[in-house]
């Protein structure tokens, strides 16, 4: 690691501003890290600041929160989500600068290239504050909200690529949460200078503590943990599940929300898999956890993952998982040790793979679990967390993390 003046590494607290275009109560992988990032900063003993927009009508307002000190912009809906909102520069520009006025920050780090992160890092540069950007995002996560044909969106995802160069190029160190990604910017922004730092994660939170018991469910189960969203591709997992031999008498455990519920809900019904699928809507923390440990295996169809939080996190429960072949998740499978890759959107391929599982004896499923869990290890929320405190320190390179 390239250190800064031993002069300057002092363990003086920080003053960091994170700012955030998708923040808690949003549920995606972002809006987690960005949450987590703010609770361990915090717990270091910084003074951490979140800038992100507010989740519903009305003025911009600041909360003291456990994590962080979170300033909340006014925003506005977008008819093609159920929660995401956008602020515009010209509501926010002015606040921005008086919350820098106010805060006195000394580092920025940005969540994304768009709205608040671009005008955040603008307000940075200015005043020549040091920039970390992270990208958790990639442009065609937006299509399934763009009610445009394809051609239109390749157009878009050129557009989305150009501005990230252009905004994230002008931060003092880019990072983004596997080497998929850095891939991804180096070709397609320009970005030559990105390190692959894992979002990181507490896999000892996801263990069984001594004594616990949580009971199994009567019957094997896959589970889903995330957004119900278009690029998730949870259909194909529902049809996987209906095409399993009916001796099996597999369940499906959905956990999460999002826009397309109700075509979930119809698709289940018209498959007749009403008493073998339960939707267990977004649920808190302790929940999740116990279903990460309930279950036979863990399943995550998407195919436009950076990282996967979810399938760390069910990994660190020491549960097998079948993953699309697709963007980063192929770095969490070792094929037939830990799970398998099924061919993206394939159901036939994705049913034999969860049959493969569900099938094994017990002992031998516990096998691969813990395999899962070792693998986990390398992605420590607290190498993260310290990677990061260097970086803000004045660090500009890291050792490249898996």
């Amino acid at each position: 690691m390239t250190l800064p003046d031993p002069e300057a590494q002092t363990d003086k607290p920080l003053t960091i501003l994170i700012g955030a275009d998708t923040y808690p109560p949003h549920v995606n992988g972002a809006a987690q890290f960005g949450y987590r990032l703010a609770k361990g900063m915090t717990a270091r003993g910084h003074n951490v600041h979140v800038l992100a927009s507010r989740a519903d009508k009305g003025k911009s307002f600041s909360e003291a929160r456990p994590e962080a000190t979170v300033h909340r912009l006014r925003s506005h809906s977008v008819p093609t989500h159920p929660y995401f909102r956008v602020v515009f520069p010209w509501e926010i520009k002015k606040e921005i600068a008086l919350l820098f006025d106010r805060v006195q920050p000394d580092v920025v780090h940005i969540q994304s290239h768009y709205m608040i992160g671009e005008h955040v890092l603008y307000e940075a540069v200015k005043r020549g504050i040091r920039v970390v950007a992270t990208n958790h995002f990639m442009p065609e996560n937006l299509n399934p909200f763009l009610p445009f044909p394809k051609w239109f969106l390749d157009i878009v995802g050129r557009q989305s690529w150009k501005d990230m160069g252009k905004v994230m190029g002008r931060a003092n160190v880019v990072t983004t949460p596997t080497p998929l990604a850095a891939k991804a910017m180096r070709d397609h922004a320009f970005l030559h200078k990105v390190i692959p730092l894992s979002n990181g994660i507490d896999s000892h939170a996801y263990e069984l503590a001594p004594g616990e018991r949580i009971e199994r469910n009567p019957w094997p189960t896959v589970l889903f943990a995330g957004r119900l969203a278009e690029e998730k591709n949870i259909d194909v997992l529902i049809d996987a599940v209906a095409k399993l031999p009916k001796e099996l008498n597999v369940h499906l455990e959905i956990v999460g929300d999002g826009e397309i519920r109700q075509r979930l809900d119809a698709q289940v019904a018209r498959l007749g898999l009403g008493d073998r699928v339960r939707f267990l809507g977004l649920a808190p923390d302790a929940e999740l956890r116990e279903a990460y440990i309930r279950a036979d295996v863990f399943c995550m169809p998407g195919t436009a993952e950076l990282q996967s939080l979810v399938t760390l996190e069910a990994m660190s429960a020491s549960t097998p998982v079948v993953l699309a072949n697709a963007m980063a998740l192929p770095h969490l499978v070792r094929d037939g040790e830990n799970g398998y890759l099924f061919r993206p959107n394939d159901r036939d391929d994705l049913s034999a793979k969860l049959s493969a599982i569900v099938s094994l004896p017990e002992a031998e499923r516990t096998a691969m679990g813990k395999v899962s869990h070792e693998m986990v290890q390398k992605h420590s929320i607290k190498s993260t967390l310290d990677t990061f405190e260097a970086l803000y320190r004045g660090a500009d390179t890291v050792p490249e993390h898996g």
